[in-house]
């Protein structure tokens, strides 16, 4: 009995210095979590360039255009901003005014495209200060006018939710207890909603002020935003523990704007200097049913051998050693069976394969090389900017896609920018047939140009 005793009363010692060591530990956890000590950790990022689905397609834009060897077109932007009145209404949910996206979209284009802006109060200041005149300053072709037509939230909103409890109550427990059950609940709730942003834009003649047909787009672009809540929670004999999170997330509206206002200008711009621009958009982007047509109505208005001059053109821009004729001789031929291996020599040239041709010229820099050989050969330097003074407009049909190009073209298109000595050969024929003369060639590059979409007067 006494060794009992002193067994019970060491264990009661032994207990009694674990619950002191136990609540100096809670003590020190506690002053962890001391509720004035809360902090939050900020995450800082640092700038970055905006980079859009659509940036490397306006750089590409304006390759295409010194390519197919456009006029230099002056393209000058009214203030545009938001017509549905949604902006203020909601907080600036979108962008109030949207000049300065477009200013950007234009001015980054580059090539054969001039953005000028548009501030008469800055002109006129300047003027009155002595500083400028309006003796060097460039007068716009067109002017870009449009804005956000439509925003319509709340179009779709969708709710779902899981809730399971379940419990369980044990006996034969002390009944100081405040319960006898044992209980678990999981909850998850979730909520989408759907809006749309809408924009519209057209073309102008700055001349005439007058819309330019068919020179305009309209493009929308769906947005969401959603919200996730989940919540766990355990009881243990009337003690309750769990964890709860939730989180919102909302796809950015001026993102979205500006995505819209990138693509609409990409659309504006290819249209009226008649590129396939849809090209550059992804494999998924549908032609232009307008600059197909233009195409076609270019490929009729052509003599036979202006269409082949076009042809053997293209065909030099792809990669080929074609010299530029007129003629179907031999190495034309070659050419085109390397390019479509469905060709048929004795057929005559039919308008869809030069559509096919002409829209799939390869856009990279080495192909603006070859044409830049082109230019120099023909005495066909490009249009500079201060001799533009008419609108560039021309039938839409433009660019060319890599993945259009045969496998077959390859070896040849490596020698892109050829020098001096490898570039095509004026032969006798061809001075007599495609460039007697500077004048005859100039003559015959803007006769069969590509441009804009012209009226039947205007052909």
């Amino acid at each position: 009995m006494k060794y009992i005793f002193w067994n019970n009363k060491a264990c009661k010692k032994m207990q009694n210095i674990l619950t002191i060591i136990s609540f100096s530990l809670l003590l020190a956890s506690c002053a962890s979590v001391d509720p004035a000590k809360t902090d939050v950790e900020l995450k800082t990022e640092p700038p970055a360039a905006q980079i859009t689905t659509f940036t490397q397609a306006l750089a590409d834009l304006g390759l295409m255009t010194e390519i197919y060897n456009v006029d230099v077109v002056k393209i000058q932007s009214n203030p545009i901003g938001d017509n549905t009145g949604a902006a203020g209404a909601t907080g600036a949910e979108i962008p109030r005014d949207i000049t300065e996206m477009i200013k950007s979209c234009l001015n980054s284009i580059g090539g054969r495209v001039t953005f000028i802006p548009y501030d008469p109060s800055f002109i006129q200041n300047q003027m009155v200060t002595g500083y400028s005149s309006f003796d060097e300053k460039l007068i716009p072709d067109v002017v870009i006018s449009g804005g956000i037509t439509e925003f319509d939230r709340g179009l779709e909103t969708r709710g779902d939710g899981t809730d399971v409890s379940a419990g369980a109550e044990f006996t034969g427990l002390p009944d100081y207890l405040p319960s006898k059950e044992v209980k678990l609940r999981y909850g998850d709730a979730g909520k989408t909603g759907l809006a749309s942003i809408t924009l519209d834009f057209n073309l102008l003649n700055f001349r005439t002020m007058a819309g330019i047909p068919r020179m305009s787009s309209i493009n929308s672009m769906k947005v969401s935003k959603a919200m996730n809540e989940r919540e766990l929670g355990i009881s243990l004999f009337g003690q309750t523990f769990g964890r709860k999170g939730s989180i919102k997330k909302v796809q950015g509206r001026h993102h979205a704007v500006r995505l819209l206002v990138e693509l609409s200008m990409i659309q504006i711009v290819g249209k009226y200097n008649g590129l396939p621009y849809w090209t550059l958009l992804g494999e998924d982007a549908m032609p232009d049913k307008d600059v197909e047509s233009a195409v076609k109505k270019f490929y009729y208005k052509l003599s036979d051998s202006d269409r082949l001059f076009k042809i053997q053109e293209w065909l030099y821009l792809h990669g080929y050693e074609v010299v530029l004729t007129g003629q179907l001789d031999n190495a034309t031929v070659s050419a085109l069976k390397q390019f479509d291996s469905s060709y048929n020599p004795a057929n005559k040239i039919d308008a869809d394969i030069f559509l096919k041709i002409y829209a799939s010229i390869p856009i990279k820099e080495s192909t603006l090389g070859r044409r830049n050989q082109l230019d120099r050969i023909m005495g066909q330097a490009p249009q500079a900017v201060e001799a533009s003074s008419v609108p560039a407009q021309q039938p839409p049909m433009q660019q060319a896609a890599q993945a259009a190009a045969p496998q077959q073209s390859a070896p040849v298109a490596a020698q892109a920018a050829p020098q001096p000595a490898a570039a095509p050969a004026v032969s006798k024929q061809q001075r007599a047939v495609a460039a007697p003369a500077p004048a005859a060639a100039s003559s015959v590059r803007k006769k069969s140009a590509i441009g804009r979409i012209l009226t039947d007067e205007e052909w």
